[in-house]
């Protein structure tokens, strides 16, 4: 496996668009080059072809009567010294007879009068294989296997009669010149649109990759961290990108419900354990609560009239009354009768809960628009506060502060109890009405599971904010045509 195929993403598609950009630059460079050399090529064979027909017609007379001096003359006129285009300049001009003996040539020392040029060897050498090899009468252009001098040969005809040849030789060397000046400007070139591209295609390379890499942060968060999966940064697009991102919404959605689901089963398992448990207590508290009222009744009734007696009676009585009717609403199977929730209750809870906030040094106010009772039921209320109140002034602890806040509109009553103690955290928070939750040593985890039973049998709702110094519950219970349907098939 290539060490390239374990690059992120952020990487590799960056690097594979500049490396085809760059292979395409090349490509198309290398193409540029190759079609100016065949320009320069053909334009060297052109004008060594026109040099070669212009020579071979001026040089018939001469030849015809065998005039030398003249000849090598018309050679040297036609040879230029210091040429302004080199390429073009031959490097040696041979005119030959019939039988490719050389009659005049630029070089007379190299190449003698009535010689043979393939004597000279080398290019020279293969020049004679080349020139019988194709017709005498045409112009062609001959360059020997692997020689470094490529020759353009022009036929010296009179009156149909081959007299002769008048052979161009040049060198392949001077093309490098201009070759490596093209291949420069060609790279120069190359390199600017690099400069400009390149860039470009990187930006282009890591937005496409940049939605696929979001994806994949976001699977390696499956199945352990699904709410922490930042399903908005996904691609909404259309193409294939965007289809795949939406399916990993919809399996995110999915998997998210599976664990709602999963959470609800164990938490209708903890209920039934906890139904069976309540209903067994419920059954052996009754009974001691039932003797208790009716010996409280037998003093109200036969007592000494003490005033007293019979305030903190009273007091006790509305006390077991509540645990009585608290006791039976655990009871699903019970029908529990109950009065009004009036002003009264909400100064009764105040008591109750001043003793345990003088102990943990709290203080407790209350604010409240009740003016006259409310058709809800008191002992549910009440016991919804209670416990309430009582996990806030355990939360406040000493030097804290707890407020009760009891609003009453038309149709609903309001409740909100704050207290600037210990704050939830929030990963707690949604289990927090899970029975036994507890963030009390001395608590039972019973107590906010109670309180939501209660809030869902009255139609209520339920929410929690709560942050360094400052948690409030809020309940808000409706006692419109609803809540009146529900008190009713409460009382039947």
């Amino acid at each position: 496996m290539s060490p390239l195929s374990d690059l992120s993403l952020r990487w590799k598609i960056p690097l594979r668009v500049m490396a085809a950009v760059l292979g395409t630059a090349v490509a198309v460079a290398g193409a540029l080059v190759a079609r100016e050399y065949d320009e320069i090529r053909q334009n060297l064979e052109g004008h060594a072809r026109s040099m070669g027909r212009v020579l071979a017609h001026t040089l018939v007379m001469p030849v015809l009567h065998d005039d030398i001096w003249r000849a090598y003359e018309i050679l040297q006129s036609a040879h230029e010294r210091d040429p302004a285009a080199p390429e073009l300049q031959a490097e040696v001009v041979l005119v030959t007879d019939a039988d490719y003996r050389v009659f005049v040539s630029t070089r007379p020392r190299e190449f003698p009068i009535g010689s043979s040029a393939a004597s000279r060897g080398g290019a020279y050498g293969l020049l004679r294989a080349e020139l019988s090899r194709g017709a005498e009468n045409e112009q062609r252009v001959l360059e020997p296997p692997g020689s470094p001098v490529y020759f353009v040969m022009s036929p010296l005809i009179a009156d149909g009669v081959a007299l002769g040849h008048v052979i161009l030789g040049y060198s392949k060397t001077p093309f490098l010149p201009r070759f490596l000046g093209l291949v420069g400007r060609a790279v120069l070139v190359t390199l600017l649109v690099l400069v400009v591209i390149l860039p470009i295609s990187w930006v282009w390379a890591r937005r496409t990759g940049q939605p696929l890499i979001r994806l994949a942060q976001a699977m390696r968060q499956v199945p352990l961290e699904l709410e922490a999966a930042r399903l908005a940064d996904l691609p909404h697009s259309r193409d294939e990108i965007g289809q795949l991102g939406e399916a990993f919404r919809r399996m995110v959605g999915e998997l998210r419900n599976k664990q709602e689901l999963e959470r609800q089963m164990l938490v209708s398992e903890r209920l039934a354990a906890i139904g069976r448990l309540t209903a067994g207590i419920a059954h052996e508290i009754n009974n001691p609560l039932a003797g208790m009222l009716t010996a409280i009744n037998t003093y109200k009734r036969h007592g000494d009239g003490d005033p007293l007696a019979a305030k903190a009676l009273s007091l006790l009585e509305r006390g077991l009354t509540q645990i009585r009717n608290t006791v039976a609403a655990l009871l699903v199977e019970s029908r529990i009768e109950d009065r009004p929730f009036a002003p009264q209750d909400i100064e009764d809870l105040l008591i109750l809960v001043e003793t345990e906030a003088h102990i943990r040094g709290a203080t407790v106010a209350v604010d409240d628009n009740l003016a006259s009772a409310l058709p809800l039921p008191a002992t549910l209320v009440r016991q919804i506060v209670l416990n309430l109140l009582l996990n806030a002034v355990a939360a406040a602890g000493n030097g804290g502060t707890v407020r009760l806040r009891a609003q009453a509109t038309d149709d609903r009553l309001v409740l909100a109890v704050f207290n600037d103690g210990l704050h939830i955290p929030h990963e707690e928070l949604p289990y927090l009405f899970e029975p036994f939750t507890t963030h009390n040593e001395a608590g039972h985890g019973l107590g906010l599971w109670i309180v939501y039973q209660i809030v869902q049998q009255l139609n209520g709702e339920i929410s929690v904010e709560s942050e360094p110094g400052s948690t409030t519950f809020t309940i808000e219970i409706p006692y419109g045509q609803a809540a009146r349907s529900n008190a009713a098939t409460l009382s039947d």
